[in-house]
This record gives structure tokens, C-alpha cells and sequence, in this order.
């Protein structure tokens, strides 16, 4: 504080009015900045885990409903070869041996029964996979996000397989047994010397289960691939909000 008796009286208005300015101009230095709008625009928060696991939700049954439908069909199984279903490795030496006995047309009868099999059952999966979707628990949805194009399917399936698998297999034996495959399977055993032992070792059903539902996977993976990567393919606000600003 300066003493006014120490100041000239014809100086002191003009000392008064330079501290005022001091002041003022330290007032507005201490007081917080406004914030730049524009730049809040820009730095926008990423969509909340809520959002997150929405369009993962979405993504993950748009992707499960169009791969049963592709696997579901006739051919789908038997005329795509990333996930046609093969003779099992414990019967291709059988299966050898019988083309060597001109006996081929019943392994391959076989292994079209197979296919055949997996893709009446897929026909009937889907309230199995969308049932699993309901029960899943995303524990890291914005890692699932961000890990890679087919992350969200590969969640799925750690997480969900054993269940699905479950509740999928008698569906699958009883398209093997209504298409008449557990009759083939056994014909293709019983005309093999070693047919007897492998029958012991080797299960019909849980082999085409396991088939099956690889394939169904797989394609279901490159659904959520397309969905991540294709623009045209995000068709609704929440899967265009999460995906495409991710």
C-alpha cells in the first residue's frame, strides 16, 4: 500500500489510476480461462461403456443371425470348403482302404451325410446362439473394441462355446439319425477290420458338433469384419456410433 503523503497532490489521481489497472489486470490473470468450444467439440468423448457394449450386442447377433443363415442352407456346409466338414483323421485310414476295395461311394456318402447333418441342425440354432448373446457378460468392452476386426466373435465363442455346444448336440444327432448318417457311419465300420476298435474311441457326434460349430464361427467372423471395416454394412445409429468413430 503506497502513503499518499509521500506522492505529489498533483500526481496522486494518475498514481490512483494505475493501480486501479495493476489490479484489474491481476484479477483477470488469476481467474480460470473459458473454455475453447471449439476444442471440447473436437475432443469429444468416446461413446460410454454402456454404448459400447450396445453395439457390440448388435454387431455380435447381426453377425451370428447372418452365418446360420449362410450355414444353415443347403450347401452351406458341403459346397464352402473353408468349413466343409472332412472325414475324421481316425477314419481316413478306413476310408482308404475302402476306395481300395472300390467301396468309395460309402465314405463318401459319409461325409455328405455330415455336411448334410450340420446344416439342418444350423437351421435350428439360432435360438441357442441368441440365448448364449443374452447371458454374455462383457467384462472389457472397450478392449473388445479396440483388440481387432473379429475380437467380439472370439469373446463370444471363449465365453459361450461350452453352452452352445451343449445344448447344440442333440439337435445334431438327431439330424444325424433322421438323415440316416449313424446308419453310414456304422456301415463304413463294420466293412473295416479295424472298424470295432475306432468305434470304442471315436464319438459321431460330438466330431460334427465341433465341425459344425468352427464353421459357424468362421463365418460369423467375417460378418463382424465386414461390419468393423464396411461403412455400407454399419445399419444402425448405435453400431455407426461405436464402430465407426472407434
Amino acid at each position: 500500500m503506497f502513503r499518499a503523503r509521500n506522492i505529489s497532490p498533483a500526481l496522486l489521481p494518475m498514481v490512483v489510476f494505475v493501480s486501479c489497472l495493476a489490479l484489474s489486470s491481476a484479477a483477470q490473470s488469476d481467474a480460470p480461462a473459458k473454455p475453447d468450444a471449439s476444442r471440447k467439440e473436437a475432443n469429444a468423448p468416446d461413446p460410454d461403456n454402456a454404448k459400447i457394449v450396445a453395439g457390440l450386442e448388435q454387431a455380435i447377433e447381426i453377425s451370428t443371425t447372418r452365418a446360420l443363415a449362410e450355414t444353415g442352407k443347403r450347401d452351406g456346409f458341403l459346397q464352402n470348403e473353408a468349413i466343409r466338414i472332412l472325414l475324421p483323421p481316425k477314419l481316413q485310414a478306413i476310408g482308404k482302404s475302402m476306395r481300395m476295395l472300390a467301396m468309395g461311394d460309402e465314405v463318401d456318402e459319409l461325409e455328405i451325410g455330415m455336411n448334410r447333418a450340420a446344416e439342418e441342425a444350423t437351421g435350428q440354432a439360432k435360438p441357442i446362439f441368441l440365448g448364449a448373446l443374452k447371458s454374455l457378460v462383457f467384462r472389457d468392452p472397450r478392449l473388445i473394441l479396440t483388440s481387432g476386426d473379429t475380437a467380439a466373435t472370439e469373446y463370444f465363442r471363449r465365453n459361450s462355446s461350452s453352452d452352445i455346444a451343449a445344448a447344440f448336440t442333440p439337435i445334431v444327432h438327431h439330424a444325424l439319425e433322421h438323415l440316416g448318417v449313424i446308419k453310414q457311419y456304422k456301415r463304413v465300420l463294420k466293412n473295416d477290420p479295424g472298424g470295432n476298435a475306432i468305434a470304442n474311441e471315436f464319438d459321431l457326434d460330438k466330431y460334427v458338433v465341433e465341425q459344425a460349430l468352427d464353421g459357424i464361427f468362421n463365418v460369423m467372423a467375417s460378418e463382424e469384419s465386414n461390419i468393423r471395416q464396411n461403412p455400407e454394412a454399419q445399419n444402425s445409429d448405435i453400431i455407426k456410433e461405436v464402430f465407426g468413430g472407434k
